[in-house]
């Protein structure tokens, strides 16, 4: 049997050995030259692993050499692990670096989980070294002022800057800027709602801070509030006597419509009474109409003369001249 089949066979072997050993070195050699000058401790083999993993070893490589050059120790499985969760772990990285230059306590895994949680950890590292002003209200929202009304019906608006410290500890699951822009704005109207007058704010300003502040309204937040300063305090409209006025309105317009209730009873009534008096009247001339049919009945039945005819009506013609001779008659 010829060894020349099974020498061929061998070198082909070595020679695809070759070319793939040659395609990893071209492939990973920059990256692996890299960690090795920053003394990264990397061998082709986990690089090799992360390409197979489908996360990219540059990005994992840099990550490594911030870490090294910053004295941190994370090992290379969590970078990995946090990267395939979807984080950003150049950002975490930043973020641990940054906390301990501040001398401020953050591990990997807080940070990794503030990062997971939507929060920008860099940014909130950041915050909690170099504390950030919020104003209240946010002019983004559309909302200028605070406007509040104090006892004496003088209406108050009001600017506030919140300076808040993020609080690394319950930047997990704690309320964002909105809830504190909201609370202040709370506290602002309650102090100024429960002021005697409009003046006492006007001169001491600093009764709203305080009282904002001594109902700790950074609980459950993720922020520490470290002040809440008034940057501008305007008086605004008389509320007091526009709601007076208002109410004055009101009453005059009910007691108008009682007022036109009344007249038109009045006017049923009088329309009433003058129809009874039509029908009193009606109910006179119809008795008046049967005098003439019982004297002509009394004259049929005998019981009453011509006579007696003649002298009903000299009577009836003598009433009426002395009713005319007095001026209590009817006049023509």
């Amino acid at each position: 049997m010829s060894l020349a089949p099974l020498w061929l066979l061998l070198f082909s072997i070595m020679l695809l050995v070759g070319f793939v050993c040659m395609f990893v070195i071209i492939l990973f050699f920059g990256i692996w030259v890299r960690a090795w000058a920053s003394n990264v401790d990397l061998s082709f083999r986990n690089l090799i692993g992360m390409k197979l993993r489908k996360v990219p070893p540059s990005l994992i490589v840099e990550a490594l050499i911030r870490v090294h050059k910053a004295g941190l120790r994370i090992d290379t499985d969590s970078l990995e692990s946090h990267l395939l969760a979807g984080g950003d772990i150049l950002s975490v990285v930043n973020a641990l670096i940054a906390a301990d230059k501040a001398g401020i306590t953050l591990n990997f895994q807080r940070a990794a989980a503030i990062d997971l949680a939507g929060r920008d950890v860099l940014d909130a590292v950041r915050t909690s070294v170099n504390p950030k002003v919020i104003d209240c209200p946010d002019p983004a929202k559309g909302r200028q002022t605070i406007d509040a009304v104090a006892k004496d019906g003088i209406q108050l608006k009001a600017k506030a800057r919140v300076t808040v410290r993020a609080n690394l500890d319950r930047l997990i699951g704690g309320a964002t800027e909105e809830t504190i822009i909201a609370r202040v704005g709370e506290g602002i109207v309650t102090t100024i709602g429960s002021s005697e007058s409009h003046k006492l704010v006007l001169e001491n300003p600093d009764l709203i801070s305080k009282r904002v502040l001594d109902k700790g309204l950074d609980s459950g937040t993720a922020f520490e509030i470290l002040s809440i300063d008034i940057a501008d305090i305007d008086v605004g409209d008389n509320i007091g006597a526009r709601l007076q006025a208002d109410q004055a309105e009101a009453d005059k317009r009910v007691a108008q419509a009682k007022a036109e209730e009344r007249r038109a009873a009045a006017v049923a009534l009088e329309q009433e009474m003058a129809a009874k008096v039509q029908e009193m009247q009606a109910k006179v001339v119809e008795a008046q109409a049967e005098v003439p049919l019982a004297m002509a009945s009394a004259f049929r039945d005998g019981h009453l003369g011509i006579l007696d005819y003649y002298r009903i009506e000299n009577l009836k013609a003598d009433t009426e001249m002395r009713s005319t001779i007095s001026g209590t008659g009817k006049e023509e």
